[in-house]
């Protein structure tokens, strides 16, 4: 196989705290599947911490984990957004955010301390979430005669493929899922057939 069709992600937000000489780390973390959805996050949590000194956070994102942003929110450089990071990385997670609330507790913790604070809460946040691994697949559009229903369905059962909407008249349509790795063989069994198949995109 010459790519990766899976991806690990979480299932649903999960919450971690870390605490280092009265500094109290909160994190956050979320799915996400666009940079957009990042304020989605952010604003509430900056409503509800609104006295906290930083919301630092780390983004990772796409199916080939292409994509990522930090930002340190006033911590030094290097310190908080980059160890978030590196903590998701070395997890191997992807199309997930977190964010991390500090309250600061009057005690410098230098950089060696914040950049472990910073990591330990969001292990901590990871050793609450659910894991998944998820398939990387592409949307098509078939199109095809009432009467090669049957034949139709059989290659859909056959290859496990996902049926995402329907139209079903003398002219039927239906939107289908299909993981990368079985993208061929599907659409050959289904060129067989004669019928339309349109790409859609890549999910």
């Amino acid at each position: 196989m010459l790519f990766e069709d899976t991806y690990r992600t979480i299932e649903k937000p999960s919450e971690g705290v870390f605490r280092d000489r009265g500094s109290k780390f909160l994190a956050y973390a979320h799915t996400l599947n666009s940079e957009d959805e990042l304020k989605n996050i952010l604003i509430p949590l900056k409503n509800e911490h609104s006295k906290a000194n930083h919301h630092c956070w780390a983004l990772r994102l796409g199916t080939d984990r292409s994509v990522f942003r930090i930002n340190d929110d006033g911590e030094p450089s290097g310190t908080a957004g980059r160890p978030i990071l590196n903590t998701l990385l070395s997890h191997d997670l992807t199309n997930i955010a977190v964010v991390v609330v500090r309250y600061f507790g009057g005690t410098l913790l230098g950089v060696p301390g914040l950049i472990n604070a910073y990591k330990s809460a969001t292990e901590e946040a990871l050793k609450q979430a659910i894991i998944t691994e998820k398939t990387v697949n592409d949307i098509y559009t078939i199109e095809f005669d009432y009467l090669q229903m049957n034949d139709v369905m059989k290659i859909i059962k056959d290859d496990n493929l996902i049926i995402l909407s329907h139209a079903f008249d003398n002219n039927c349509s239906l939107q289908v899922s299909i993981r990368k790795t079985k993208v061929n063989r599907a659409l050959s069994k289904l060129d067989e057939l004669n019928t339309v198949v349109k790409y859609d995109y890549t999910l």
